[in-house]
């Protein structure tokens, strides 16, 4: 808050500035404007075709939204306002300006320099280039003179582009162009040529951009067909030389014939088995007599069963190598038929033997061994047969690697190629399709529009005037100037004892300007600093010193000493500048020297005045040097016995290393601080000086401006 009001006070005084400025500004701008020509708008739409359905004119076009459409539409915005369209449409201008008696505009002074030749040759130029849609080459003399002469009509693309605005239509399916001119005539024609030049360069540029795209494809299409067929070769030619139908039937065929022959393998183990079983249990049933005697005569009997049983094993071979075909089951079992009736032969040779009571039991024996004989036979068969199936099955597992690798490349290929021949109907179709894009309104000329002069005149005083306000704010952050009590007590963490408000004329007298009205404010500021002194002081003896000269320290001092007069108090002023004395010279030869080294001794007239003034020569360099510190104490503590305050008015703190030894012999310092004035680096190092010492009270500050001081008096804390 109160730096804005320091900002508002800083305005306040520069409030003739801030209007005078704008004043002349708004002036100056009339004088500009004066003879401002009314200007013409004209507008066209273009439909693109992008978002409106109605132009969708085949299936291929796919909708689009979003931000693609967006980012379509403003592609298509800076192609309108491309320099390659902008110049056939100067191009046009010039040719019509010239090859016309009714010219949008007249004649600049460049075109009236040209002859008839120097029109013609600038008319085939122009066409030449519009045609061949060309730029004007600045490296070519003639071109570049061309050039100037669009430049003096205002007909060259820079210009024409800072008189045209593109945009879309809202959310819509429409481009605006939008044209400003001097007459509604030239506003029409700019807007309908550069619709038409955009149009048409954009048709082109799609058709070619689009022929491109076919050849490309075309070109891909043959060489992915290319390959899709040699990829499809490769797999067909394995599968010949190899044998291969379908690899996953055959291997499933293949592990059901190994599971079928390992079940038959199992049965054929059981039944081994049993018949072993069972041929002991008989055994058992024979005393070693009767096997010897039934072995001798079976091996004589089993003559003719051991031919019949070689050859069931070899057609059972035959049933399993042909896969269980059923040809074999057939002969098989007619087998089987005829070698149990040569067992039921042997069986009747027991019956007139000793053994005929066991016939049954020979016979079953017979019939065991032979079907176990069988049986074993089938046990190694059906090995050797999973063993094959096994290998078989094996050697399927690289070649199903291989198809399976040859069959992806080939499912890849065809994808690619039905990917690129989608490609290429798609882009067959679009090159086919007309473009979408069309004027759907033609620009014509409008009325003039309001003129421009008096908002001109208007915008460019609120400019001077931001400008002349934006000048002073700059300048108000950058002043580190202090002007009021509370930045100082801020900055120096010191308390403001006092402010005295700045003279408009200096005091010719300290007497008559006490009564006087006009200085009622400044005195009353003095009173205020003798008051907070009073409450502050600590001792009877005051040390007023500054950071630099000409701060109003010894004016202070004269200020002070009359005020506290007025209280009835006798104060003795001493000047203690020896480089610059400052409070003139002192009745009866006074001087300070005198009395501190004892030889003068002040308040010996009678009556006492109420001020006395020690003055000083001027010549010393040290106050130790002129007396010894117990002799400064006991004539100083002598005065105080005679007067109610000692005012001692020292050097400036940056002038003398003398103000120091005077702070010495005191209990009590005051600065005094000018108005304006900033707090640098080596005021810094005084101040903590000051601070040091334990007897500096506070800041008096001086010569305020009316507002910052006065009446506005106050002890602020830092």
């Amino acid at each position: 808050m109160a730096e804005g009001y320091k900002f508002l006070k800083l305005v306040k005084r520069y409030r003739l500035a801030l209007i005078l400025v704008p004043l002349i500004t708004i002036i100056i701008t009339t004088f500009l404007v004066r003879n401002l020509k009314s200007s013409y708008i004209s507008q066209a739409q273009i439909s693109t075709g992008i978002v409106d359905e109605t132009q969708q004119q085949s299936v291929i076009i796919e909708a689009v939204q979003g931000e693609q459409v967006r980012q379509q539409f403003s592609n298509l915005i800076e192609m309108i306002r491309m320099k390659r369209v902008l110049n056939q449409v100067s191009y046009l201008l010039m040719i019509h300006d010239l090859t016309t008696n009714k010219p949008f505009k007249p004649k600049s002074d460049l075109v009236e320099t040209l002859n008839k030749d120097a029109v013609a040759h600038a008319i085939e130029i122009y066409r030449k280039k519009y045609e061949n849609n060309e730029e004007l080459d600045l490296n070519v003399p003639d071109e570049e003179g061309l050039t100037r002469v669009l430049k003096s009509m205002n007909y060259d693309a820079d210009a024409l582009k800072s008189k045209i605005s593109v945009f879309r239509s809202g959310e819509s399916d429409f481009i605006t162009v939008q044209s400003e001119a001097e007459s509604p005539e030239l506003a029409a024609y700019i807007v309908n040529t550069l619709s038409s030049e955009f149009i048409k360069g954009y048709t082109s540029l799609t058709k070619a951009s689009q022929g491109k795209a076919n050849n490309f494809l075309r070109n891909m299409l043959r060489e992915k067909t290319d390959t899709l067929a040699a990829r499809m070769a490769r797999l067909k030619n394995y599968k010949i030389k190899n044998k291969v139908l379908n690899l996953t039937e055959q291997s499933k065929q293949l592990y059901s014939l190994i599971l079928d022959y390992d079940t038959k393998k199992q049965e054929a183990i059981e039944k081994t088995a049993a018949y072993a079983g069972a041929l002991n249990e008989i055994d058992a049933k024979f005393n070693p007599k009767e096997r010897s005697y039934i072995e001798s005569r079976l091996s004589k009997v089993n003559q003719g069963l051991v031919e019949t049983k070689a050859e069931l094993s070899s057609l059972y071979d035959l049933y399993l190598k042909n896969d269980l075909d059923e040809r074999y089951k057939n002969s098989y079992d007619s087998l089987r038929n005829k070698l149990t009736e040569q067992i039921n032969k042997s069986s009747d040779q027991y019956i007139n033997n000793p053994l005929s009571a066991k016939q049954e039991l020979v016979s079953q024996k017979i019939n065991l061994e032979i079907q176990m004989d069988i049986s074993r036979y089938g046990i190694n068969s059906l090995e050797n047969k999973i063993n094959s199936l096994t290998r078989d099955f094996e050697n399927l597992v690289p070649q199903e690697a291989e198809v399976q690798t040859l069959e992806m490349s080939v499912d890849i290929a065809s994808k690619e190629y039905l990917d690129i021949l989608n490609k290429y109907n798609q882009s067959n179709l679009e090159s086919g399709v007309e473009s979408k894009m069309n004027i759907v309104q033609m620009g014509v000329g409008g009325l003039a529009q309001p003129s421009k002069k008096f908002p001109l005149m208007v915008l460019s005083g609120f400019v001077s005037l931001v400008f002349c306000l934006l000048a002073l704010f700059i300048v108000f952050i950058t002043d580190n100037r202090i002007l009021d009590a509370k930045t100082l007590a801020a900055k120096t963490s010191v308390p403001v004892l006092g402010t005295i408000p700045k003279l408009p004329a200096p005091l010719e007298s300290l007497n008559s300007s006490w009564e006087d009205p006009a200085h009622h404010d400044f005195w009353a500021s003095i009173r205020s600093i003798r008051y907070e002194l009073e409450s502050a002081m600590q001792d009877k003896v005051i040390v007023i010193s500054s950071f630099g000269p000409s701060e109003g320290k010894s004016f202070f001092a004269r200020c002070l000493a009359r005020s506290w007069e007025k209280t009835n108090r006798k104060v003795l002023l001493i000047d203690g500048n020896f480089t610059h004395p400052s409070l003139g010279q002192a009745r009866a030869g006074q001087y300070v020297e005198d009395f501190l080294q004892g030889r003068e001794q002040v308040g010996q007239q009678e009556p006492i005045e109420m001020i006395s003034v020690l003055s000083n020569r001027g010549k010393e360099g040290s106050l130790l040097e002129l007396s010894s510190a117990q002799q400064i104490n006991q004539q100083l503590d002598r005065a105080k016995t005679i007067y109610d305050l000692i005012i001692i008015d020292v050097a400036a703190i940056n002038d003398s290393s003398l103000v120091r030894e005077w702070l010495s012999f005191s209990h009590n310092a005051v600065a005094v601080f000018k108005s304006g004035e900033s707090i640098n680096e080596d005021k810094k190092a005084y101040l903590a000086m000051l601070k040091e010492t334990g007897i500096f009270r506070g800041w008096i500050l001086n010569m305020a401006e009316t507002g910052s001081g006065g009446l506005e008096f106050f002890k602020t804390k830092g």
